[in-house]
């Protein structure tokens, strides 16, 4: 995405659009897949982690994003697809975990079930993560790791 178009995207989310948060932003729209911290200060040389990690911290408080645990030990972070900032747990997708190669994918495809809580329960996020092989570790005969 092109920075005039993400600088607007942080508007909308009644972000300031800070040089950081822009690169932050730009890096997570262009991954195919969802980022660790330790990722995105890979792909983000130039940033320290901290940087980095402020403003993932500021662009989850306004929505621009979401964040989850997949089960490898570290939270991952991807761009919010929603079209306004409020968006809704029942729009988010799940994500699959592979115990063989350690990557995550986005089941765009597979919506997040929702959940019926007791009464005076609200809901405001669900990590909704499956774990086994990708298929491509799974046509290699790839076996698990041990546990």
């Amino acid at each position: 995405m092109a920075a005039n178009h993400i600088e607007q995207q942080l508007i909308d989310h009644g972000i300031h659009p800070t040089a950081a948060r822009i690169l932050v932003l730009q890096k997570l729209s262009a991954l195919t897949h969802p980022a660790s911290l330790t990722e995105l200060e890979t792909e983000l040389e130039t940033m320290d982690k901290s940087t980095i990690f402020r403003s993932l911290n500021v662009l989850l408080e306004h929505h621009a994003i979401h964040s989850f645990e997949d089960g490898s030990g570290s939270t991952k972070y991807e761009l919010c697809r929603c079209e306004s900032s409020g968006c809704k747990v029942e729009n988010h997708h799940i994500h699959f975990y592979c115990e063989a190669c350690h990557r995550t994918f986005c089941i765009e495809d597979v919506k997040i079930p929702l959940v019926s809580l007791p009464e005076g329960y609200i809901v405001d996020t669900i990590n909704y993560t499956v774990k086994g092989l990708c298929p491509e570790c799974s046509g290699k005969g790839c076996n698990r790791v041990a546990k």
